[in-house]
């Protein structure tokens, strides 16, 4: 019996004191009823305190959850049609065939099989270079 009477009160006070400290850090906007000051006082009586201070003196906050993308009307009303997207989308596609047209016609050279590598810009293999393959910094 010793043992929950020790455990009831270590309780209480651990009650009091959080309840104390939310009290003390909230805001005066979110206090109802009497003023800060007061629900501070109030607290202070073990458990009852508390009690009274998380059912009746602290105001709830004011959840403005964000809106997802699309469940909100002012993105949506923002968007292109489906028809615009769609143009937007055969025109992207015009413009990679007519790439993919070039890039066929005269793109660049596939790397030879042999093991080497394509010619550099002063016309030497890409293996043989003049200052040792270690390439200088311009």
């Amino acid at each position: 019996m010793a043992r929950f009477i020790v455990l009831f009160v270590i309780a209480a006070v651990v009650f009091t004191v959080f309840s104390i400290i939310d009290c003390a850090v909230q805001p005066a906007t979110r206090h109802r009823g009497v003023s800060k000051r007061w629900w501070i006082v109030i607290t202070c009586v073990p458990v009852i305190g508390g009690l009274l201070w998380f059912l009746i003196g602290r105001a709830r906050r004011s959840q403005a959850r964000p809106v997802a993308p699309d469940d909100d009307p002012a993105f949506l009303g923002s968007l292109d049609s489906v028809a615009d997207q769609d143009e937007r989308i055969r025109q992207l596609e015009e413009e990679l065939a007519k790439l993919d047209e070039e890039l066929g016609a005269g793109g660049p050279a596939p790397a030879p099989d042999d093991g080497t590598t394509p010619d550099g810009p002063d016309g030497t293999e890409g293996d043989e270079r003049p200052d040792g393959g270690r390439g200088t910094r311009g």
